[in-house]
């Protein structure tokens, strides 16, 4: 058995004496664990930051084997902003996150193209300037923000935003409803206000728009609690697993 894809790498864990098991996020492959031989060592050891993309090739006698992997850096991702700490924050929650929820070896094309999407924000954003490269604009939390509620879809727990739940309408959404993740207009929520989730301004605007960029620290707080308050009740509570620790470190930084 084997074949060849482009991959993100998600973590690498030491193996033996200079040895590592990588997890790659692939195109076509999904989250896929794979031997590296000397992938600890010194030669081979920054092609698997978090982060980085490479080119795959994956071999094993069977299907079911662990297999090991080649690989070849495409870019390395985070070197670009080694001294930015919440960049560096931000591409660890994305990357453990990943790594965790993902079931292995299932496609999910959505995702990848998502990654490669938030990887570019995080790594063209000028963060003296306010400015990014491809459109993102200052908004690359308000990305992150949004991949984590298409990683949400791509498990089966998307949100429905679009209009309120109570009336049908799309104007004035202001809240979401925690048992059946719908959007609630401020008017229809104002009596149960205290049991609903704060849904932020700029996830009612389309992306890329000035109200994504111009996303207050308050609003992408709202935004990773709403999508946290979902990834607890519906992937981690059940199998009494925590958050990953990076990511949570990456929320309390927008106190």
């Amino acid at each position: 058995m084997d074949w060849s894809d482009e991959g993100i790498v998600l973590a690498a864990r030491k193996h033996g004496e200079g040895s590592a098991i990588v997890t790659l996020l692939t195109r076509d492959h999904g989250r896929h664990a794979g031997l590296v031989r000397g992938g600890a060592g010194r030669r081979q050891r920054g092609v698997f930051e978090a982060g980085n993309r490479v080119t795959a090739a994956w071999r094993a006698r069977l299907a079911e084997h662990l297999g090991t992997y080649s690989c070849e850096l495409i870019e390395s991702v985070a070197a670009s902003f080694l001294d930015d700490k919440w960049r560096l924050a931000g591409l660890s929650a994305a990357c453990a996150m990943t790594d965790v929820v993902l079931p292995e070896r299932e496609p999910h094309a959505r995702v990848f193209e998502g990654s490669l999407e938030l990887l570019a924000a995080l790594k063209g954003w000028d963060g003296a300037a306010g400015v990014g490269n491809g459109g993102h604009g200052g908004s690359w939390p308000a990305l992150y923000v949004r991949w984590e509620l298409m990683l949400l879809g791509e498990l089966g727990f998307g949100l429905d935003l679009a209009s309120c739940a109570a009336t049908g309408e799309n104007d004035g959404l202001a809240y979401v409803s925690p048992k059946t993740g719908r959007a609630v207009s401020l008017s229809a929520g104002a009596p149960y206000r205290d049991k609903l989730l704060a849904l932020p301004r700029f996830l009612t605007a389309k992306a890329g728009t000035e109200a994504e960029a111009a996303a207050s620290p308050a609003e992408i707080r709202q935004g990773l609690d709403l999508t946290g308050y979902f990834f607890e009740r519906h992937v981690f509570a059940p199998v009494s697993r925590p958050m990953p620790s990076s990511r949570t470190r990456f929320v309390e930084g927008f106190r």
